[in-house]
């Protein structure tokens, strides 16, 4: 198929600063801050900072699903190019979030077995990641399918509500296996602690929001999944899922 230049552009750059800013951020869950821009502050002055650049990001997502945000967005890109914009700024303010994030001092270290294990519930989630990508129906977190659509002169194709895998046990695993990556890292700084706090909190802040937008788009069907499914913690060994 041939892309106008402006649709190449807008996948490139999804795939690139999308793509990417993932791959560093699960480095970055892994090892912890990676000391790539140290300021020289205070401990104080460092966690107001980070818990700053956290704010900005959890802003940009809040700010650009919005509607009204949409709506101005239209006048500058085709419709079909929203979801990728709106990957290739979550890419950015991510980047933004690792590289200036600003290291404090240890506070514990897992040693020995616990850290081994520690380290274990890290890379278990990762398979869970995959597990849940492969039991959606759908499934485009750079926005692209669109702008191929629109390349093909192609209808949108609406997503079926399915329920397989993972999701017969929680409603949000992909939420539920990121939390465990966040928490399972044996060095815990107060910088590390603020991120975790923080971001954790998104999570569920954001995992509530997502329910309305998925209630309003499946109606009966996904307001009887969520009586019977727990949202973010699987604590049901056999719940009813039809």
């Amino acid at each position: 198929m041939t892309f106008q230049h402006p649709g190449l552009i807008v996948v490139a750059l999804s795939y690139i600063f999308g793509g990417f800013s993932l791959l560093i951020f699960a480095v970055f869950l892994w090892m912890g801050n990676l000391n790539l821009l140290d300021f020289g502050w205070s401990e104080s002055a460092a966690l107001t900072f980070n818990a700053g650049l956290s704010l900005a990001f959890f802003l940009q997502h809040s700010i650009m699903v919005r509607q009204s945000f949409k709506q101005r967005l239209s006048k500058l890109f085709p419709d079909a190019y929203h979801g990728a914009v709106y990957s290739i700024a979550s890419g950015i303010f991510l980047f933004m979030v690792i590289i200036f994030w600003q290291a404090t001092a240890l506070l514990w270290e897992a040693q020995g077995l616990t850290r081994l294990l520690m380290r274990l519930f890290f890379i278990l989630p990762i398979a869970g990641f995959f597990w849940g990508v492969k039991s959606l129906v759908f499934f485009d977190p750079f926005g692209i399918q669109a702008v191929f659509e629109r390349e093909r002169h192609t209808k949108h194709r609406r997503a079926k509500f399915v329920v397989k895998g993972p999701y017969r046990w929680v409603r949000h695993p992909l939420y539920f296996f990121l939390l465990i990556m966040i928490w399972s890292c044996p060095d815990m700084s107060a910088d590390r602690l603020l991120f975790n706090i923080m971001w954790s909190a998104w999570i569920v802040i954001g995992a509530s929001l997502e329910e309305r937008d998925l209630a309003r788009e499946f109606g009966s069907a996904y307001r009887d999944y969520q009586k019977n499914v727990p949202m973010l913690i699987p604590f049901k060994w056999h719940p009813k899922v039809k």
